[in-house]
C-alpha cells in the first residue's frame, strides 16, 4: 500500500487589531471646558442680586463737586473731604486684601465709618456706623458665609438691647442650575412704634441668566422688585427696573442705558422713569492727567424740577 500524505491546511491570516481612533486634543479640551461650565458656582449675595441693573443707572448730583484723593502708600489713602482708606495685608486674592477701613468726617463732627474683613474664603464681615452730634445714630453689622453653591447672610441693624428694638434680616441664595439661582429673605423688626411690637416680612428672590441677559426678582406679599439687564454690545448696556409697593399703592418703572467709549475715555449713563424724570451723567477722563470730569443733569417736566451738577475728581 502506498503512503498517503495528509496535507495540512494553510494557517489563517493573522487577526489585525484595530486601534481606536485618536481624539484630537482640541476636542478633549472643549469637552472638559463644557463640563466645567456646567458646574455650580457661588451665586453671590442677595444684596448683589440687582447689581448689574443698578450699575447702569446714573447717580445724579447737584451743584459743584470737587474730590481730591492722595495715595500715601499701598495701604493708606486720604481725601480732601477728611476721608481716609486703609487696606490691610491679608491677601485673599490678587485683587483683594483685608481688612479694609473707610471713614470720613465732616467739619460739623458727623462721621461715617465702614469696616470690611474677610477671615477666610467663606466668611466675610461688614460693619457700618454713623455718628451725628456725638451720638451713634445708625449701626449695621453683616456676616456672609459663601459656600460652593450658596450664600447665607445675617444682618443686624440698630440693635438696642435695653429698649428691645432693632432689625434683623436673614438672606439665602442657592444656585439650582448654572443659570438659575433661588433664595429668600426674612426680615424681623422690633420696636415701640410698630403695631404689636414687632413685624416679620418674608420674600422670595431669584435670578436667571442666559447669554448676555439677566433677570432678577424679589417678590413679597406687599412689594415686588424686578430688574432686567442686557448687554447689547461691548459698548452698550440696557437696564429695566420695576418697583411696586403695595402698602402705599405706588409703582415706578425705569429704563436706563450705559454707553462706554474706551477710545474717548467717556462713560455716559441715562435714564427715564414713569414719573417723567429724565437723568444723565457724563464722565470723561482727562488723559494723561489724573483728572476725571463729571457732568450731571436731572429734569422732571411735570414738576418743573431741574438739577445741574459739575464735578472734578483728582487722584
Amino acid at each position: 500500500m502506498g503512503n498517503v500524505a495528509a496535507a495540512s491546511a494553510p494557517p489563517p491570516p493573522p487577526i489585525s487589531v484595530l486601534a481606536p481612533p485618536e481624539i484630537p486634543k482640541d476636542s478633549l479640551s472643549s469637552v472638559s471646558v463644557s463640563e466645567d461650565d456646567q458646574k455650580l458656582q457661588n451665586p453671590g449675595t442677595v444684596e448683589e442680586l440687582h447689581k448689574l441693573c443698578k450699575d447702569v443707572m446714573p447717580v445724579n448730583f447737584e451743584g459743584a463737586k470737587l474730590m481730591i484723593s492722595k495715595t500715601l502708600s499701598n495701604h493708606f489713602q486720604v481725601s480732601h473731604t477728611f476721608g481716609a482708606t486703609y487696606v490691610g495685608t491679608s491677601q485673599i486674592s490678587p485683587t483683594e486684601a483685608y481688612p479694609v477701613i473707610l471713614g470720613d468726617i465732616e467739619p460739623s463732627g458727623n462721621m461715617n465709618a465702614n469696616l470690611v474683613h474677610q477671615f477666610n474664603q467663606h466668611i466675610k464681615t461688614k460693619v457700618a456706623t454713623q455718628i451725628q452730634r456725638s451720638k451713634f445714630t445708625a449701626m449695621q453689622m453683616t456676616t456672609d458665609y459663601r459656600g460652593d453653591t450658596f450664600t447665607s447672610s445675617l444682618t443686624v441693624a440698630n440693635p438696642d438691647i435695653l429698649n428691645g428694638s432693632g432689625v434683623m434680616v436673614a438672606h439665602y441664595l442657592q444656585n439650582v442650575t448654572p443659570k438659575l439661582a433661588l433664595g429668600g429673605e426674612l426680615a424681623y423688626q422690633r420696636g415701640y412704634g410698630i403695631p404689636g411690637g414687632s413685624i416679620t416680612v418674608g420674600s422670595l428672590v431669584g435670578r436667571y441668566s442666559i447669554a448676555e441677559s439677566t433677570v432678577s426678582a424679589s417678590v413679597g406679599l406687599a412689594s415686588c422688585h424686578l430688574c432686567y439687564h442686557h448687554r447689547a454690545s461691548p459698548t452698550l448696556q440696557i437696564g429695566v427696573e420695576l418697583e411696586v409697593n403695595g402698602r402705599i399703592q405706588e409703582s415706578t418703572a425705569t429704563i436706563a442705558y450705559q454707553v462706554d467709549l474706551p477710545k474717548a475715555d467717556i462713560v455716559f449713563k441715562g435714564s427715564v422713569d414713569s414719573n417723567w424724570t429724565v437723568g444723565a451723567v457724563l464722565e470723561k477722563k482727562l488723559q494723561p492727567l489724573p483728572f476725571s470730569f463729571a457732568l450731571s443733569g436731572l429734569l422732571n417736566h411735570t414738576k418743573g424740577h431741574f438739577q445741574l451738577g459739575c464735578g472734578l475728581v483728582i487722584g
